[in-house]
Order: C-alpha cells, then structure tokens, then sequence
C-alpha cells in the first residue's frame, strides 16, 4: 500500500515496486492523477488496486482499509508518504489549517499503522516505510506545526521499531532533504524559497533507497546532499544551527530557510504527494 501514489515520491515509489513485481493498492485525494499512475503501475504486469481517499478523514482511511481487505488477504509493505505542507509564521497557522495537517502527515499514518499491524505481522517478513523529512531531525523556522509532524513520526517509527523488530517487522523513516515535487515546484500565492541545484535530489532517487532500505531493514535513511549536510551540522553542534537560522532572518534573505512568505490565506496550506 502505498499513499499520496498520484505524483512525486509516492509515484516513484509505486513504480519502483511494480518493476520488483509487486502488487499494489494506491491511496491518494487526486483521482484523475491517481487513475494516470495506476495505468503507468499496470504496464509491469502487476494487480493494481486503487482508492480516493482524503486521509484527514478517519472514516474514509477505514473505508479504504476495508476495501483492501476484501480485495487482499494479506499486507507485506506499507508506504505512509502523503503529506500536508504549511510554509509562514507559526503564529499565522489557523486551527484548521494545523488540524488538517496534523491529521494527513501524524494521525492517518498512525491510523494505518495501527490497524494494518495484525495483517504486518502475520507474514514471515514485513515492512513499514514512513516518508518523514530531514525537517523531522534537523529545526528550522517557518515549518514548525510541518516539523511537529514529522518529528511525531520519526519517532513513532523508531518505537515501533524497537517494539516489534524482533518479530520480523522492518521499519523505516525515510527522510529526503529537497526533491523537485509540488512540495518545491508549486507554492501558490508564495515566494519560492531559493534553494541550490546542488541540494535537489529526485523523486526516483528517493523511490530507488526506499527499495535499498526495505531489503536492508534500515530504520533510518537520510537522503540528499543538503539533507545530510544539515543532518551531520545539528547532531555535532546544534548551537550552529540555531545560529545559522537567525542570521538567515536578521539579514532577511530569501532562502531555503527563511522565505518571506505571505502572513494569511489558505494558500499557505497545500496538499502533496510526499516531501
């Protein structure tokens, strides 16, 4: 199972996995996009299964896990990858828009997690692989309810790890730096943060070391060369950081860390197929 399958990562991932020759149910709010992936899935010769389903909803994601379950009698792999961005002062984050994003990035894929276990667990061998961010190890400004999130699930999957590794469980927290998805590429109403080339990497490099992390059981995979830079800058000396962070907003310049961004407007909040 695969969610947020429609475009970015989690179309990478799913058609990294039709190409090992696994069959998959994708999850993902676009139907048209979804419908455009799944026929792309289909050309490796594999059963497809596919759902529109909006993850905020809790009676939807049940929805979709009963129609996987009448469909399959089994579960080997789940992908948590969709996910909600907000980008802007915290203090200009509605109590829906926080809601909404905590719902999609933390509470669906507990949800998931939770009630797909029992399935996880019955097979010899299983995996969980959850896209987090490398905002969910390293802070930065203008991302904190995002950060919240991501923070939640890295941990979450680090638990769940030690909880359950011994009975043939592999967990996995996936956390990309910048990939050219519509997390980057489409901002609506929003100043572009200025980020390198060099600090990009792609949607199917990410789906390839999803693969590598699965048949390695590796709990945690950073990925790209901006992630791991600021990665190895946090775990050897957080005090930069943080001063990299206010120097970046004392001089006000648009950057990967600091964009100024519009301060209102449900823009500012938007839906993606991963990170």
């Amino acid at each position: 199972m695969v969610t947020g399958a429609a475009a970015g990562i989690g179309r990478a991932i799913a058609l990294a996995l039709a190409r090992e020759g696994t069959n998959l149910c994708l999850l993902d709010v676009d139907a048209a996009r979804l419908a455009t992936v799944a026929e792309e899935v289909q050309t490796f010769g594999v059963e497809v299964l596919t759902t529109v389903c909006d993850l905020a909803n809790h009676s939807a994601v049940g929805a979709s896990l009963e129609l996987l379950r009448n469909k399959w009698d089994r579960l080997d792999i789940l992908i948590n990858n969709a996910g909600l961005a907000f980008f802007g002062p915290t203090h200009t984050m509605s109590a829906e828009q926080l809601d909404r994003l905590m719902a999609v990035n933390l509470t669906a894929p507990l949800q998931l997690i939770r009630e797909l276990l029992p399935s996880l667990l019955a097979q010899e061998e299983s995996h969980i692989v959850n896209v987090c961010s490398i905002l969910g190890l390293v802070t930065m400004k203008r991302t904190a309810g995002y950060q919240a999130s991501k923070f939640g699930l890295v941990g979450f999957s680090g638990a769940l790890r030690a909880e359950y590794g011994h009975a043939g469980l592999g967990v996995t927290a996936l956390c990309p730096g910048f990939v050219r998805t519509a997390m980057i590429e489409n901002l609506p109403g929003m100043v572009r943060p200025v980020v390198p080339a060099w600090a990009f990497t792609s949607a199917e490099r990410v789906a390839a070391r999803t693969i590598t992390a699965i048949r390695r059981n590796q709990g945690l995979v950073v990925i790209g060369p901006s992630a791991r830079v600021f990665w190895w800058l946090m775990r050897l000396s957080p005090p930069l950081v943080g001063w990299f962070n206010r120097e970046r907003r004392r001089r006000g310049r648009k950057t990967c860390v600091g964009a100024k961004l519009p301060l209102q407007g449900p823009a500012t909040t938007e839906q993606v197929p991963g990170d």
